[in-house]
Parts: structure tokens; C-alpha cells; sequence
């Protein structure tokens, strides 16, 4: 660790509550981390940018450590401000604030998602610059490399993709921005080594290092509020925990799960595709819909579920439920996709499959065998205190800091040395 606290500025679109996924969780666990050991925080978002794609309020709430500051960014522009720099990679009508925040100075810069502040920000301001790719969006315009919402991306259509997607296409891509802007960053953090692979092979030659996430502990285990909840604990279970939307893959499971007598499946989450995936599995006693629910609620669905199921259909980047389900003692049984099958091998924590049989043949032995299911369990926990702790992501995070900040000092001696 430091010797002595440092100022952070974490720059990102989306930050707790105005957020979607599990990059805007994130920047809030290492925020609040960094924070309780002593460090200043502040974090830079775009509230005109969660408004314009949610098309509402966020509708819950979350505390921060005292040392952690936030700048919620908003234009009298509204939707304007993050659609134009979707388009062009500036951040038109918020550069001057953002560029007002960071020369406060700060000893690291971390950039996280950038897509509606814009690749142009990678070059404000100085000290050491990281960032981390949550997604794929600096190789690719939807973020997800999940070409034509159907498949994997083997071979870019960029243009095409993005249409399908209904999103304009991004001119700023097409000429020499990105490259200049990423010059600017000392290192980009990945949290897998497929994820560092598939960035490499669509052409990304930034400076990359394997930094694999962690998740915080809770500190206090609420109990279940989701009416949707009504079955003891201990009985039979499956869970699913994440957004529903297509490339998440829930789809793949409803069909196998109405027809499957030896366990339930529970699905914990909200998206865009839950209407279908009701409808798929509409008149099914066995699958059960619970909605959004907190971190500490989830704690007990993940302790007394016989597996984490993480059937996704893209090239996830890590898989932050499968450690969720490690810190628990429950095993995960993941697709054969991605960064997910990188940490079943690496803690031997669970189950790899590629066919609907091999699943199926994979929960028939979880359940008929509670041993099996439990040393399994016990394997991730030991992977995840030894892996993927805050301490153990932090210690890694501070040698890369301190590693930046030396090579800093050696370039200015340089600089110095060649004008004498």
C-alpha cells in the first residue's frame, strides 16, 4: 500500500445511482475503498447521459465514504451534450468543467467508460493516467463485440453492427483520435487475460496490464424484501444474477428449466429483455422472476443456491457474479465464453460447458451430490480470498502506481538532463 494518501479523480459516464451495469458498481467499490484508507476521492460522471438513455430518475440510492466527492455533470443542452459526443468524441458543452476539475491536480487519473465523455478527455490534464476497459469499447463502437445482437464478433462490420444496434454511427472512430488520446494513458487495466487477447487482436496497441476486479465485502446482510421471494432457502435452486438482456443469455435456460424437475431457476435482475423472458416463461412454476435486488439481499441467494448460472452469450470481460457466488462458497457452472471459463479454470471453482448437455449433466451431479456442490464452493472461496479481495486487487494497484510514478520521474530527469 501508499505510505501517504494520494488524490484520485475517477472519470466515467455512468457513477451510483445514475448507472446501468457492473462498470459503474465498480468505480464506486474502489472509490470507497481507496477512500477508507485514507485517500481523496472524486469521481466525474454524466448525469445528462444516464437521463437520456434511461429516460428517468434512478430510482435508488448510495452512500459514499467522506473522502469520496462526486460531480454529477449536467448541460442546459440535456440529451444534446452525450449524443453529440457519442458522435464526434468531444465533450462538447461540459470540456470547460471537466477541465476545471482535474487541474485541482491529481496524483492518478483513472478513466473508466468513456463513451458519452469522449476519447478526447484521455488527454486532459496530468499524473498518472490509468484506465480500465470494463467492455470493449475502445475497439468496438457498441461496447460488446456481440456482432449484429446475435453472435461473438469474429470479424468486424463495424458500420452495419452499429445499425443494427440503432446507434449512429461514431465518425470520430474513423480517423486518428483514440490513437492519440490513448498515448496520453500510462496503462490500460484489463480484468481478464482473453479480454487483454481480444483487444490485441482487433488492433489496440496500448500499454496493457492484467488486473483482474474484486468486490467488497457487505457489511450488513438485510433481510429479503422482494415479494417475489416466497420459497424457503433451502430448497433446490439455480440463480441467475444479472441484466437481462439478450447477450446475457437467460433465454438459453428457460426452455431447458421447464422441463427440469430436480431444481428451480431463480433470476435476480432487470433489462430491457425481461418482458420476453417473462413470456418464455410464462405458466413455468419452476422459474421465478425476483427483480431487482441489493447487495445484501442477494448474499443469501447466493450462499443456499446450489450454483451460479452464467450462460452468456459475448465475450464477457470477467464475471463479477461468479466471485460474488465465490465469496459465498457456492460454485458457478459458466458458458465456454469469454473472460467467465478463465476464472472457473484458474480456481477450480465450478463448471465449464458448451452444450445444453453438459449443463444439464453438470446440475444433475450439483444437486445429486451436495459434496461435490460443497468443495467446489470452498475451492472459489479460497481463489477469491486469495485473488480477489480489495486487498489483494489493491496491492496490485498500488505497485502499478508506484511503478508509473517512478517512470515519470526518470522521464523529467531525462527531459532535464537533455536541455542542460
Amino acid at each position: 500500500m501508499m505510505d501517504q494518501p494520494l488524490r484520485f479523480c475517477m472519470v466515467t459516464t455512468f457513477y451510483p445511482p445514475y448507472n446501468f451495469g457492473g462498470d459503474g458498481i465498480f468505480v464506486h467499490h474502489l472509490s470507497n475503498e481507496l477512500a477508507r484508507r485514507g485517500h481523496h476521492v472524486e469521481v466525474v460522471h454524466c448525469i445528462d447521459a444516464y437521463r437520456f438513455l434511461a429516460g428517468k430518475e434512478p430510482a435508488q440510492s448510495y452512500n459514499d465514504h467522506p473522502n469520496v466527492i462526486t460531480h454529477g455533470l449536467r448541460s442546459p443542452f440535456g440529451f444534446i451534450s452525450p449524443a453529440a459526443t457519442q458522435q464526434t468524441g468531444f465533450p462538447w458543452f461540459k470540456s470547460r468543467r471537466l477541465r476545471q476539475i482535474l487541474a485541482q491536480g491529481f496524483d492518478v487519473i483513472h478513466y473508466h467508460n468513456m463513451s458519452l465523455l469522449g476519447a478526447s478527455v484521455l488527454k486532459y490534464a496530468r499524473g498518472v493516467k490509468l484506465y480500465t476497459a470494463h467492455e470493449y469499447w475502445l475497439v468496438c463502437p457498441t461496447h460488446v463485440l456481440f456482432k449484429f445482437n446475435r453472435e461473438p464478433c469474429a470479424r468486424p462490420s463495424c458500420l452495419s453492427c452499429s445499425i443494427v444496434y440503432k446507434r449512429p454511427p461514431q465518425w470520430w472512430r474513423y480517423f486518428s483520435l483514440l490513437d492519440g488520446a490513448a498515448k496520453s494513458v500510462d496503462a490500460f487495466l484489463v480484468p481478464s487475460r482473453f479480454s487483454m487477447d481480444k483487444h490485441r487482436e482487433f488492433g489496440f496497441s496500448g500499454r496493457m496490464v492484467h488486473m483482474p476486479y474484486f468486490i467488497s465485502p457487505t457489511e450488513s446482510v438485510s433481510p429479503i424484501s422482494s415479494p417475489a421471494v416466497r420459497e424457503p432457502l433451502d430448497k433446490n435452486y439455480f440463480l441467475f444474477v444479472g441484466r437481462l438482456e439478450k447477450l446475457k443469455g437467460v433465454q438459453t435456460l428457460i426452455p431447458l428449466f421447464r422441463r427440469y424437475d430436480k431444481a428451480q431457476l431463480w433470476i435476480a435482475g432487470t433489462g430491457n429483455h425481461e418482458n420476453r423472458l417473462r413470456q418464455l416463461a410464462d405458466g413455468s412454476s419452476n422459474i421465478r422472476f425476483l427483480g431487482h435486488l441489493s447487495q445484501a439481499e442477494l448474499q443469501p441467494l447466493y450462499r443456499n443456491a446450489v450454483a451460479v448460472l452464467v450462460p452468456s452469450l459475448w465475450f464477457e470481460v470477467f464475471g463479477l457474479i461468479i466471485i460474488e457466488g465465490f465469496s459465498q462458497r457456492t460454485p458457478a457452472v459458466v458458458r465456454n465464453l469469454g473472460g467467465m471459463a478463465e476464472i472457473i479454470k484458474e480456481s477450480g471453482g465450478g463448471f465449464v460447458y458448451d452444450t445444453e448437455e453438459e449443463l444439464v449433466a453438470v446440475m444433475d451431479r450439483l444437486v445429486a451430490d451436495p459434496s461435490c456442490r460443497r468443495d467446489l464452493g470452498l475451492r472459489g472461496y479460497e481463489a477469491y480470498r486469495q485473488n480477489w479481495t480489495a486487498e489483494a486487487h489493491l496491492e496490485r494497484y498500488f505497485e502499478l502506481i508506484r511503478e508509473r510514478q517512478g517512470a515519470g520521474s526518470r522521464e523529467q530527469g531525462e527531459k532535464r538532463t537533455r536541455r542542460r
